[in-house]
């Protein structure tokens, strides 16, 4: 997948002021090298990767749908037309009252790992198709989401089961492998445990008619915590869930149709901050050792909330090919949390950077938004922008457009 487009750099070195810039065309490339891999997979973007409506707008004209895990999000996915059986509950954490909305709103698909939200379901969404989430170990992800969600293959079979005995459609099974999921292993142990499960209900009559694979395919643009490039077998990835699919398909020995839920994959190298240095200090700390500090204006708070797990790639274009120094970078809340690369890979800055210099935080379109507070320490969320990809006659990049709303 593309990264880094010219469109998008020209965006970040026109904007006067920070905010957050998406190439939407980028968006779009991402989402037809998916639909190319996996020929046979509907797409449900996670919209909690970035629930903005230009970008889901953008993703359902492309044919995408949505997993939505509020009846917020659900309200915000049918604003953007696509049909609702395109739209599924895939939080298997509600409220009684959640799932009456999700149902009230037309909502018809429901995650569920538990038989009290199973019994839950059936009181408030008669009739309801539900798909189990199955327990990962989340190994070799960079969060493998391995203990709020899911359940074991024992579970499961009775969570079906009591879904089949209550009047629901136990329509499918789920897995989610961990965010940014980084081996092609943790895939194929996947669908050995989807293709256990199946076994076992299509043994007490229970046909699946989907399986949903859920998120973790990864971006390609990230830095480790000690700033070396992470590089996902990406190709490796999908070539496993092909042969996993097939699988699957002669387990079952009917027709299963599959989905998946890709949130970073889609957009985190296609989004990227334009900040600003608030301030480069070098202090000694009580141990003697001095550190240099680069505070931005942005971080943990209002744009970078992954920073620990990973590094994002930073660009300095009023000091390209400068001097260096290896410093801590760090967002400007009086928060001893809002840093990164402390103790770990420091981040090679420039010696003379001044207050105000502008900086690119490069592949972080994923969560830039959702994660951001409404305004901690007095630092506002970041407007939010768009691009096209894309030259006009000329050879002019397709110009900056602003969220009609400004702030996000």
């Amino acid at each position: 997948m593309t990264r880094d487009t010219p469109s998008l750099l020209a965006a970040l070195a026109a904007a006067p002021q920070d905010r957050v810039v998406y190439d939407l065309a980028g968006i779009e490339e991402g989402y037809d090298t998916l639909v190319r891999e996996l020929p046979d997979v509907a797409v449900r973007f996670a919209m909690k990767a970035c629930p903005v409506d230009e970008v889901l707008a953008c993703l359902a004209a492309r044919g995408s749908g949505f997993d939505a895990a509020s009846p917020q999000e659900i309200a915000q996915a049918i604003r953007t037309g696509v049909p609702l059986t395109r739209i599924h509950y895939g939080n298997t954490i509600k409220s009684d009252a959640n799932i009456a909305d999700a149902y009230r709103l037309g909502i018809r698909d429901f995650a569920t790992d538990s038989l009290a939200d199973v019994r839950a379901t059936a009181e408030h969404a008669p009739g309801a198709r539900v798909f189990c989430r199955l327990a990962t170990d989340g190994d070799g992800a960079l969060w493998g989401l391995s203990n709020k969600y899911g359940c074991s293959a024992a579970d499961a079979v009775r969570v079906m089961t009591a879904a089949k005995e209550s009047g629901l459609v136990p329509a499918g099974l789920s897995v989610h492998v961990g965010s940014q999921q980084m081996t092609a292993e943790a895939w194929r142990a996947a669908f050995e445990r989807l293709a256990d499960v199946a076994t076992a209900l299509l043994a007490r009559g229970t046909r699946l008619d989907h399986i949903n694979l859920g998120g973790g395919l990864p971006a390609t643009g990230y830095l480790d915590q000690h700033g070396r490039p992470l590089e996902p077998p990406t190709d490796k990835i999908f070539a496993v869930i092909r042969e996993g699919m097939q699988r699957l398909r002669e387990v079952c020995s009917s027709h299963l149709d599959f989905m998946v839920e890709p949130g970073r994959y889609l957009v985190a190298d296609h989004g990227a901050i334009r900040a600003h240095v608030a301030r480069l200090t070098a202090r000694e700390k009580l141990n003697g050792e001095r550190h240099h500090w680069l505070y931005l204006s942005c971080g943990k708070f209002n744009g970078l909330y992954e920073m620990d797990a990973l590094q994002y790639r930073v660009v300095f274009p009023s000091h390209q090919g400068a001097e260096t120094v290896p410093a801590v970078i760090a967002g400007p809340t009086c928060d001893s949390d809002d840093a990164y690369a402390y103790d770990r890979g420091l981040v090679q800055v420039p010696r003379e950077a001044a207050s105000g210099d502008p900086v690119w935080v490069l592949s972080c379109g994923a969560y830039a938004t959702s994660y951001t507070t409404q305004g901690f320490n007095g630092f506002s969320p970041l407007p939010v922008a768009f691009v096209r990809g894309g030259e006009e006659p000329g050879g002019a990049t397709a110009p900056l457009r602003m969220a009609a709303e400004g702030v996000r």
